[in-house]
């Protein structure tokens, strides 16, 4: 489980791919945005964007759910981590105290229905070393399995499952690794 929330941190902030707002802007088409809209910040010298790009303090993913237990609990499951919970809103810490994923009350959430029925808004692919023990993991945690791969020992696969929320997120294996993908920004 430790490889899944290396995972999970590397997906959530940007040392998966240093560089990669240098690799952007020297794609054909891509240009940097510097718009402060109506409000003219940049007049004023309030600016906290580097190079045309706003400098993100921190990345944090939010689901809704109507059952905020369950959603949460699940979360902090999988990443090792805690919950601090008020009336509406739950965030969960993962095991290095960082603030990860939010959990957002919506009484009137209605679940994805993978693949094709209610569309999903945003799901996770999660890489990790081990598909036989982050499936038991998630399984045990209350996920359920959207769809199984055909052979969880082979070198390279997924599977689909969805969180307590019906959330569908991804549990992948055998993918490009990080020096694979950092070698795309070079």
């Amino acid at each position: 489980m430790q490889q899944l929330r290396r995972t999970i941190d590397r997906a959530l902030d940007d040392t998966i791919w240093p560089g990669r707002a240098r690799w952007l802007t020297s794609r054909p088409g891509i240009e940097p945005r510097h718009d402060h809209g109506p409000r003219n910040d940049l007049a004023a010298g309030v600016c906290n964007c580097e190079d045309g790009w706003v400098k993100i303090m921190r990345q944090v993913v939010v689901f809704d759910a109507v059952d905020l237990d369950a959603e949460s609990a699940f979360w902090a499951g999988m990443l090792g981590g805690r919950v601090f919970a008020d009336e509406r809103w739950h965030s969960v810490v993962d095991a290095d105290g960082r603030w990860v994923i939010g959990v957002q009350l919506a009484p009137d959430h209605v679940p994805p229905e993978w693949p094709d029925g209610t569309p999903q808004q945003v799901h996770l692919d999660l890489h990790v070393d081990d598909p036989v023990s982050a499936h038991a993991e998630a399984i045990g945690l209350g996920a359920r399995l959207l769809q199984a791969a055909d052979d969880l020992t082979a070198t390279q696969g997924h599977q689909v499952y969805a969180d307590p929320a019906g959330h569908p997120f991804c549990l992948g294996w055998g993918h490009p690794n990080d020096e694979a993908i950092r070698s795309l920004g070079a």
